[in-house]
C-alpha cells in the first residue's frame, strides 16, 4: 500500500501531469503538422487526402499518449528514487509484489 503523500508531493504530481499534457500536446501537434504537410502542400490528391489526414491524426494520438506516459513514468521513477534515498521508501514486501 502507498503511504500518504505530503502536500508538496501532491503539488509536484499535479505540476508534472500538467507538464506532461502540455508537452504531449506540443509533440502531437508537431508530428501532425509534419505528417499532414504533403496534403497542405497540395502533393496528395483525391481519396488519398482523407486517408493521409486520418493517418496524421492516428500518429499524433500515439505520439501524445507515448509522450505523456513517458514523462509520467520518468517522474514516478525519480520520485521513488528520491524517497528511497531519504529512507522513506515502501516496505520491501510491497515492492516485491508489483
Amino acid at each position: 500500500m502507498r503511504g500518504t503523500r505530503t502536500q508538496a508531493e501532491r503539488d509536484a504530481a499535479t505540476v508534472e501531469m500538467m507538464y506532461a499534457a502540455a508537452a504531449g500536446t506540443l509533440f502531437a501537434a508537431i508530428v501532425f503538422a509534419l505528417v499532414v504537410s504533403p496534403v497542405l502542400a497540395g502533393r496528395v490528391h483525391g481519396d488519398a487526402r482523407h486517408s493521409w489526414v486520418t493517418a496524421a491524426v492516428a500518429v499524433a494520438m500515439v505520439t501524445f499518449c507515448g509522450a505523456v506516459a513517458g514523462i509520467l513514468q520518468r517522474h514516478e521513477s525519480r520520485r521513488r528514487a528520491a524517497r528511497d534515498v531519504q529512507g522513506g521508501g515502501e516496505p520491501p514486501l510491497s515492492r516485491s509484489i508489483r
